[in-house]
């Protein structure tokens, strides 16, 4: 029988050997007996990408195995469903795979941590994946960082961006935007005005320092036609907001008055907030 080598640096960093295994037995399956990867992050699939596929295993066959779990109909898969629909539209009738004992919880992990390792996910994908395996898992984002080989505020920024509204994460899922623009929306106190805000992104191509100062200044309920003259110390505070909100990927506002002033941070959930206070304490 066919042997075939381990899965690769990508799971290989974070399941042992004995695991992923230096050599799989490798079976041919109906393609029939397959089915999609019900925890598969990646939603989006670059149809030009596959078809390119679909022309390579035409010409040489499929040279790496889709990595599949027994079910109860059949096989669902863990690793590879590109493949399976590249070798779907080539008319393949059977494709080689390598059978693993995965717990639904594995299945999980693996496919998030293949796709985040040939980053294959856009920022909503992600941030679902992540949201997703917390649920499941019930696991803390610190705990999940740890899981998946990423910083707590990786996690908790993609998580924020699910806060937006569904047109929203459509453009951030199709690329319109950036997980920037998607940031710095979650600043608007004015939520009625983020369809307004969007079309602004869109029509002027505002970068991400731009959306910002738009978002400040409607925050702040200055007009746009008749806004003051910016002083040096409003200049300075801008800055430090700006650090600030990149600091703690968050809102950050900084109010003065004659006598006193004081510094706002906005946090989303109590995971949300922990974070925060966990890097004010570093």
């Amino acid at each position: 029988m066919a042997l075939v080598k381990g899965l690769g640096k990508g799971l290989n960093a974070f399941f042992p050997p004995s695991e992923a295994g230096e050599e799989e037995q490798v079976r041919e399956v109906s393609v029939k007996e397959l089915r999609p990867n019900p925890y598969q992050p990646r939603k989006v699939f670059d149809q030009k990408a596959i078809g390119e596929l679909k022309e390579s295993i035409q010409e040489h066959g499929i040279l790496q195995p889709i990595v599949v779990r027994k079910s109860i109909k059949g096989y669902e898969i863990v690793l590879g469903e590109r493949r399976f629909r590249a070798a779907t539209e080539a008319g393949l009738k059977t494709i080689p795979v390598i059978v693993k004992d995965y717990s639904e919880q594995k299945m999980m992990e693996v496919a998030l941590i293949e796709n985040l390792q040939r980053e294959d996910l856009n920022p909503v994908e992600e941030a679902q994946a992540y949201q997703k395996l917390i649920d499941h898992l019930k696991l803390t984002q610190e705990e999940l960082a740890s899981r998946v080989g990423k910083s707590r505020p990786h996690i908790a920024n993609h998580i924020r961006l699910l806060q937006l509204p569904k047109p929203v994460l459509e453009l951030l899922s199709n690329g319109i935007i950036t997980m920037g623009h998607g940031r710095a929306l979650l600043g608007l106190k004015k939520k009625a005005k983020m369809q307004q805000v969007v079309q602004r992104i869109t029509d002027d191509g505002l970068n991400v320092r731009q959306l910002e100062k738009l978002i400040q200044d409607i925050n702040m309920n200055v007009s746009r036609g008749t806004k003051k003259k910016t002083t040096q110390t409003n200049v300075f505070f801008k800055e430090k907001e700006s650090f600030l909100r990149d600091r703690f990927g968050t809102s950050v506002s900084i109010k003065k008055s004659k006598r006193k002033g004081k510094i706002e941070i906005e946090f989303f959930s109590e995971d949300d907030l922990e974070r925060i206070l966990e890097l004010l304490e570093k």
